[in-house]
């Protein structure tokens, strides 16, 4: 995990320096053969609806 605000990496969800959010450095690895893409549709699912993209 790596802290926005003071540019360091954790293992933790809120920086152990200054106590922001943390945030995944870089997105996941795409595969052809993605096993939970159809979850990640279906989660997005309400909020692309209120946005009126679907």
């Amino acid at each position: 995990m790596f802290c926005q605000e003071c540019r360091s990496y954790t293992m933790k969800e809120a920086c152990s320096k200054c106590g922001s959010r943390t945030v995944i450095p870089k997105p996941m690895r795409y595969s052809p053969d993605d096993h939970y893409a159809s979850y990640r549709r279906k989660a997005k699912e309400p909020m692309l609806k209120q946005k009126g993209w679907l």
